[in-house]
């Protein structure tokens, strides 16, 4: 009786017999900071040059075959790096982020990854934070200030401080860079955009004079369009299941897309 009492104790103390909860927090130290890492790789790579081209692609979600064939394609294209624009996760889970960073880490170029909404879901944002960084970032390249933040309103009851504007707003303050390419998951038309912010968002793009494109994900369909009529661009990629990415190249004041069929 006494040697079952002590085996019985031994394998309810064995955490390796169990499934951690699938909300936890573990990411271990080769997959923290993401993005930093990321960042560090782009300026320490990329050359000094008037052009800089990414890669856009939307939700990744459970989509994983098609990520997987993602990335083989994205590897025959030449680009300085790949910007995942949200929705990693479908429920903001801590395998799910493994389970595509697993895939995404193949590629033969850096990625950076911006939070959907679905990612905050559970411990999700938590996940995030220690997994890729802070929800809003910014690097400059080669005149470029590329900036990304989050702009899951919803999730945060529309609280008016998502998207952090004020801070949006001094991102693109500064002489030390000359465009500006704003990166977020929602588009501020959609409608879990904070709507009290939507045009204080568009009014920053518009006042800054240095931003003609913003990048968006969340609707699963391509759209490439002008809704405030103010020479800005907004282009929203795909999810993953629909097969497509955008190659966003980038010179001067201009810029063209492309499409690319997987």
């Amino acid at each position: 009786m006494r040697l079952l009492f002590f085996s019985l104790i031994f394998i309810l103390t064995d955490c390796s017999l169990f499934e951690y909860h699938p909300y936890e927090v573990i990411v271990p130290d080769d997959e923290q900071d993401l993005n930093a890492k990321a960042i560090q790789t782009i300026q320490a790579t990329v050359p000094q040059k008037d052009t800089m081209t990414l890669i856009l692609m939307g939700d990744t979600q459970r989509f994983y075959d098609d990520v997987d064939d993602f990335v083989a394609s994205a590897n025959t294209y030449a680009a300085d790096f790949v910007v995942l624009n949200g929705d990693i996760t479908d429920f903001g889970i801590n395998d799910e982020f493994h389970w595509v960073h697993d895939i995404m880490k193949k590629l033969n170029k850096p990625y950076l990854a911006v939070i959907g909404n679905h990612d905050v879901s559970g411990n999700g944002e938590l996940i995030f934070k220690k997994m890729y960084g802070p929800l809003n970032y910014s690097f400059i390249k080669n005149g470029f200030k590329f900036i990304f933040l989050n702009t899951n309103s919803r999730e945060y009851r529309f609280n008016g401080h998502v998207p952090d504007t004020t801070w949006l707003k001094d991102q693109l303050n500064g002489d030390d860079f000359s465009h500006g390419v704003v990166s977020s998951h929602v588009p501020p038309f959609d409608n879990d955009f904070d709507p009290a912010l939507e045009n204080a968002y568009a009014r920053i793009l518009r006042h800054s004079n240095k931003v003609n494109v913003s990048l968006h994900g969340h609707l699963h369909s391509y759209s490439n369009s002008q809704p405030y009529d103010d020479g800005i661009q907004y282009i929203v990629s795909t999810s993953m299941d629909q097969r497509m990415y955008l190659i966003l190249k980038l010179w001067s004041d201009k810029f063209s897309v492309k499409e690319v069929y997987y």
